[in-house]
């Protein structure tokens, strides 16, 4: 699990860097986990044709981990989302269910935006931390 690092953005605004553009190959996917605490966020940055998507890290269905190895959301095709325990299937761009025991549930969204080549959450991670617990 990779842990994200404080930044500010063009804006002004505290934000946080998951990672860079390039440590995520295309398509590819990235864990990380953000905010302190016992609970701390637990999501995942996927990339696909130059555009970043990021979700919270637990399947709509049981509520565990998506992945069983770290950084390993895609299915062997890189085509979809994939739960390893119930074999889930996930649209991409918008993280809807589209194969397996829940279709038609949607994985949660994370906003984030790319900026000087980074990943970067759009809201301060305690913040979603809290609400994503």
């Amino acid at each position: 699990m990779h842990s994200i690092d404080l930044a500010v953005h063009e804006a002004g605004v505290a934000s946080r860097i998951i990672c860079s553009l390039d440590q995520i190959a295309d398509p590819g996917s990235r864990a990380f986990s953000a905010g302190s605490g016992d609970w701390p966020l637990r999501g995942f940055v996927v990339k696909r044709a130059g555009q970043v998507y990021a979700y919270v890290n637990r399947c709509p269905h049981a509520g565990h981990p998506l992945n069983w190895q770290p950084d390993q959301f895609l299915s062997s095709t890189r085509t979809l989302i994939l739960c390893c325990s119930h074999g889930a299937q996930f649209m991409i761009d918008s993280g809807v269910c589209v194969a397996g025991p829940c279709v038609g549930s949607e994985l949660t969204r994370i906003a984030v935006h790319v900026a000087d080549a980074n990943v970067v959450l759009d809201e301060d991670p305690e913040v979603l931390a809290q609400r994503h617990a």
